[in-house]
C-alpha cells in the first residue's frame, strides 16, 4: 500500500466525514473552510492530486470535486477509523429485540434483520448455510441519495433474491477464528457492478451445524465506525442464542 503523510491521511479522512455527511463530491474550499487543516486551499489541492494519482480518491463524473475510492475507504477503515463503543443500554436493546423469538431459529434471524434494518437505516440481510436467506428495510432505501436511481434499485432488489452470490460470498469468511466484521466495498474481485456504488459490513456466526452471516447493505459513504460495532455485536449476540437454545442441532 502506497505511503501516505499525516498531512494525506488527514485530508482523506477530512473528504471521508464530508462525503459521508452530504453526498456530494468534496473540492478543497469546503475542506479549508469547514475542517481545521492548518493549510491553504492551494496546498489542499497538491495533496488532493497525490492522494487521486495513487487511487484513494477520485473524479465525480458530475462535479469537480472529489469523492473516496474502494482503495481510500478501505484504507479510512483499516488504517484511520476509530470504532464508537455501543452503549450499555444499546446491547440491551439488540438483545431485548430478539429475546421472544429465540425458540427458532427462522424467526429469530427474521427478526434480527428487521431489527437490524430498523437501528441502521439500512438494508439488512442475513443467509446461513442452510440456504436460508433474510433480508428487510428495503424502503429504506428510499431515503439514501444512491438508490433513488431506479436501475440501481432494481439491481439491488435482484442481487438479494440470488442465493447463490450469498453461498459464493459466506465460503469466502471464516478463514480466521473469532468474530471477524467484513467489509465488501468492491475491491475484492467479487465481479459485481452493483458494488461500484454499494458496500456491506458482515459478521459471522456459527452454532452447531449452522453458519452464517448478519449484516447490512447500503451506499459506500455509511457510517462504518458507527455501524460495524452494532454488527459486531448483533452477530456474537446470535451465536450465544443458538448455541444456548441449540438452534440448528440435527436430531
Amino acid at each position: 500500500m502506497d505511503e501516505l503523510t499525516a498531512r494525506q491521511l488527514e485530508i482523506l479522512k477530512a473528504i471521508i466525514q464530508e462525503h459521508t455527511d452530504t453526498g456530494e463530491p468534496v473540492g478543497s474550499e469546503i475542506l479549508e473552510k469547514k475542517y481545521k487543516l492548518g493549510v491553504s486551499p492551494a496546498t489542499i489541492r497538491n495533496e488532493m492530486v497525490v492522494l487521486a494519482k495513487k487511487g484513494y480518491i477520485m473524479k465525480s463524473h458530475f462535479s469537480s470535486g472529489r469523492i473516496p475510492s474502494p482503495k481510500g475507504f478501505r484504507l479510512y477503515i483499516n488504517k484511520i477509523m476509530k470504532q464508537k463503543d455501543m452503549s450499555t443500554a444499546d446491547e440491551v436493546a439488540y438483545k431485548n429485540s430478539v429475546w421472544d423469538e429465540r425458540g427458532e431459529m427462522h424467526k429469530l434471524l427474521t427478526q434480527a434483520t428487521r431489527v437490524l434494518a430498523h437501528r441502521t437505516g439500512l438494508v439488512s440481510l442475513a443467509t446461513t448455510n442452510t440456504g436460508d436467506i433474510y433480508f428487510a428495510g428495503l424502503a429504506n432505501l428510499l431515503n439514501i441519495q444512491e438508490y433513488i436511481n431506479r436501475e440501481m434499485e432494481r439491481q439491488v432488489f435482484e442481487r438479494l433474491e440470488q442465493m447463490e452470490y450469498w453461498e459464493r460470498l459466506l465460503s469466502k469468511f471464516g478463514a480466521t477464528e473469532g468474530h471477524d466484521i467484513y467489509f465488501v466495498l468492491g475491491d475484492e474481485g467479487y465481479a459485481d457492478p452493483i458494488y461500484d456504488s454499494c458496500a456491506s459490513i458482515f459478521g459471522e456466526f456459527e452454532a452447531n451445524s449452522v453458519k452464517g452471516i448478519i449484516g447490512v447493505v447500503g451506499p459506500k459513504r455509511m457510517h462504518y465506525d458507527l455501524i460495524a460495532p452494532q454488527i459486531k455485536y448483533f452477530s456474537t449476540l446470535l451465536e450465544e442464542i443458538m448455541k444456548e437454545q441449540k438452534l440448528g442441532v440435527i436430531a
